[in-house]
């Protein structure tokens, strides 16, 4: 029997989550994490116009999200973001994001199956995306993968089944103690 995958976080670090939609990041981030320290682009397009899927407002969803992250990391907050990130542009300007505040980022991949991405996908209230726009996601992510180790994360996790993405173990180290 496989032991859990355990994923040692540093107590002030970046997460960035990649994975397509309906691959379970919010879910895997809700389980994982404190609702404060989530950051996610489908919330931040829901405060701007009513709808987690308009991608009419990304641009300001993703400027607000940038700006909140920054307030967070500048206070040495642990950040956590709930986007697809399968584009190196996206995964870029965060490792940028991070390095400017001196902050390890780590990289946690969600990749299940593509057939089982589409079939969540459809049963998401709500925000449901075009099953073209996954499988574009879903080519996007596998072109990313080799590259993620040269980016420059300073710990990359990839939780390829459904059965992996439940059972991991997120460990966070003590935070330093202050004299």
């Amino acid at each position: 029997m496989m032991d859990h995958m355990i994923i040692k976080l540093p107590s002030f670090c970046l997460v960035c989550l990649v994975g397509i939609s309906g691959s379970g990041k919010t879910t895997f981030a809700r389980r994982h994490f404190q609702v404060t320290q989530i950051l996610s682009s489908d919330h931040f397009r829901a405060l701007i116009a009513d709808d987690e899927s308009d991608q009419s407002v990304s641009a300001d969803a993703f400027s607000c999200l940038y700006h909140l992250a920054k307030k967070r990391l500048k206070h040495k907050r642990l950040t956590v973001i709930d986007a697809t990130s399968v584009q190196k542009r996206a995964r870029l300007s965060l490792l940028k994001m991070a390095q400017a505040y001196q902050c390890p980022a780590i990289a946690i991949v969600l990749s299940p199956p593509l057939a089982r991405c589409q079939k969540m996908n459809l049963t998401r209230p709500r925000r449901q995306t075009p099953p073209e726009v996954v499988a574009k996601q879903h080519r996007e992510l596998l072109e990313s993968l080799p590259l993620l180790a040269s980016e420059g994360f300073a710990g990359i996790y990839h939780l390829q089944s459904p059965r992996e993405i439940a059972e991991v173990k997120i460990v966070r180290a003590s935070p330093p103690q202050l004299a």
